[in-house]
């Protein structure tokens, strides 16, 4: 473990680098943070820190710029604690207020808010259907021989469509039938109804032409929506950053992002950690071995349900950016149960 002054250098190295992206020598350390030496003092330091491998110099100037190993350190044991601002907070809660007044727009619009307000690309994973548990279905008559289906989830998931009347049947008998449904399969998620037994149901609905209808509807939502959605924004923002000036870095960078499954695996591999940060070569995809990931889960009901993230330069503002993932992962919920009912 690093001695108290090597880790203030550590540290103030690794700020001025976050605002400034530009190399740092030891008179500019001296001049700038009350470290109480010498800035002989703090070149020595400096050095045995890139001996340690926690700085490293760039091309042939005579600052240095943290490592991998530099910011996990800062990570891990010198962050210090950046909370929330109550104008972000109450913009946060005013964009959602005013821009999702629908539960389809939660995640798209979380997506976008995170670039805002870190000038980075964000990553927003969606649940899978079947993840989603059964809310309830409700029928709406369209005409004499035809109603359209509402199938609802927890997640805010809607399946619509319409469905012909089976020969003999009336609007009352598909009312019946949703009352049936809702009892049974209430809390339920979607990919354990598909393998469920069904007997009682059909039992108590009564008719196999309604059972059919209303599995139908449910396979349908499951054929529909059997994958994950992917939410994505901020790139044009992240391209702003001095890191992504050069047009390799870009273009490696842009074709990770495109990997659509690629994405959704390396949101997938963080669910459950709680908030979590990757850094720089810690990430073993080569195009974004250059970057830093900052990973946060959220829940609805206590139920693990998808991830939110933060991509951008191993540069970026850790302690802020953080502070915002957990305030967007208690808050998500709350948004979703407020346009549920």
């Amino acid at each position: 473990m690093l001695d108290e002054r090597k880790q203030k250098i550590l540290q103030a190295v690794i700020q001025n680098y976050i605002s400034s992206a530009e190399p740092v020598g030891s008179r500019t350390l001296a001049r700038k943070y009350d470290l109480g030496v010498s800035p002989a003092t703090i070149r020595n330091e400096m050095a045995d820190l890139e001996m340690l491998g926690y700085l490293e110099h760039i091309h042939t100037s005579s600052g240095r710029v943290p490592s991998a190993k530099g910011y996990r350190l800062y990570v891990d044991s010198l962050l210090p604690v950046q909370p929330m601002s109550d104008a972000e907070k109450a913009m946060i809660d005013s964009w959602y207020k005013n821009k999702v007044q629908q539960l389809n727009q939660v995640f798209q619009e979380t997506a976008k808010l995170i670039s805002k307000l870190t000038r980075n690309v964000s990553l927003v994973l969606a649940p899978r259907i079947e993840q989603a548990a059964f809310r309830c279905l409700q029928f709406l008559p369209l005409d004499d021989h035809r109603v359209i289906a509402v199938l609802m989830t927890d997640a805010g998931f809607v399946e619509n469509r319409i469905m012909e009347m089976p020969e003999g049947a009336c609007f009352e008998d598909f009312q019946g039938m949703a009352r049936v449904l809702n009892e049974s399969l209430a809390g339920h998620t979607l990919g354990t109804i598909k393998t469920k037994s069904l007997n009682e149901i059909e039992a108590a609905i009564g008719d196999r032409g309604l059972y059919n209808s209303a599995l139908e509807l449910i396979n349908k939502a499951l054929d529909s929506q059997n994958k994950e959605s992917l939410y994505l924004g901020g790139t044009t923002e992240l391209m702003e950053q001095p890191e992504f000036h050069d047009v390799d870095k870009v273009k490696e960078l842009l074709l990770v992002l495109e990997e659509d499954q690629l994405m959704k695996d390396i949101l997938k591999s963080h669910l459950g950690d709680g908030l979590s940060v990757t850094i720089g070569t810690e990430n073993k995809y080569q195009g974004i071995q250059d970057c830093s990931i900052i990973t946060a889960t959220y829940h609805l009901d206590g139920e693990l349900l998808g991830s939110m993230a933060v991509l951008g330069p191993t540069r970026m503002e850790y302690g802020r950016t953080m502070s915002l993932l957990n305030y967007m992962n208690q808050n998500i919920s709350e948004v979703v149960k407020r346009l549920r009912y």
